[in-house]
């Protein structure tokens, strides 16, 4: 392997266990940061479909760490709206307009952390309507890399926190990410060289996840609240610059 090439490894692999731990606190983040480091060292081309590859060990390990406080029900009912759209979004992301989608996501988000505050008690979607959040979810996801935090308003709304919260959501991207993985390969998006970045940055990506969920067994609900809503605001904001 060349020089430049296990340098860029190494890098990528100090980002991922850094934004695992992110995404492992606040149940997302991770991908939103990550996709421009990925940009940056290997070029647009390999960087959406590498970010899923990466998210699919980060979802996953989350997932099984938190499992016993998954709420499977919202989990069914998410995947049911996510796995069409995500198909969709692979297809499409060759031509979608993809600054335009950024900016409103960005907009979208900074909304709903100030909707949650001016609303004492922000109604709560039935387990049903996540179905609707899943489809959001899955089209945008594939078109952009990551839009966890599209999902965070719904999953707190809903009156999830801590394990549960963690648990549910990467359990929820988890059934998202392998159907964007599967799509992506079908359209001949998935090269060997991609698989290969994938699995090198795996166990950077365990480990964060790890002293992720060792950190939030150490959070109270109301500051565990208040981290996750402050990542929506960094999301927001970065989508809206473009990042």
């Amino acid at each position: 392997m060349p020089a430049e090439t296990l340098l860029s490894l190494l890098a990528a692999s100090a980002a991922a266990f850094v934004l695992a731990v992110v995404s492992a606190v606040a149940g997302f983040g991770g991908g939103v940061l990550l996709l421009p480091v990925f940009i940056a060292l290997f070029g647009q081309r390999v960087a959406v479909p590498m970010l899923t590859l990466t998210q699919l060990a980060s979802n996953g390990s989350r997932a099984w760490l938190n499992r016993a406080d998954v709420r499977w029900p919202l989990v069914g009912w998410f995947a049911l709206g996510a796995m069409p759209f995500a198909v969709a979004g692979a297809v499409l992301l060759a031509t979608a307009p993809l600054s335009s989608l950024k900016r409103g996501l960005g907009l979208f988000l900074i909304a709903m952390v100030v909707w949650r505050r001016m609303s004492p008690r922000p109604p709560r979607l039935a387990d049903r309507g996540f179905a609707v959040v899943g489809a959001a979810s899955g089209l945008g996801s594939a078109l952009l890399g990551s839009v966890g935090p599209l999902t965070a308003p719904f999953f707190l709304a809903y009156g999830l926190t801590r394990a549960a919260y963690i648990g549910t959501e990467a359990a929820s991207a988890l059934i998202m990410h392998v159907t964007k993985t599967v799509a992506y390969a079908g359209n001949g998006m998935l090269t060997s060289r991609i698989v290969l970045f994938g699995a090198a940055l795996t166990p950077a990506t365990l480990a964060g996840a790890w002293v992720g969920k060792a950190i939030v067994g150490r959070l109270n609900d109301k500051v565990f609240t208040v981290l996750v809503e402050a990542g929506l605001l960094v999301a927001g904001i970065l989508y809206l610059i473009g990042w």
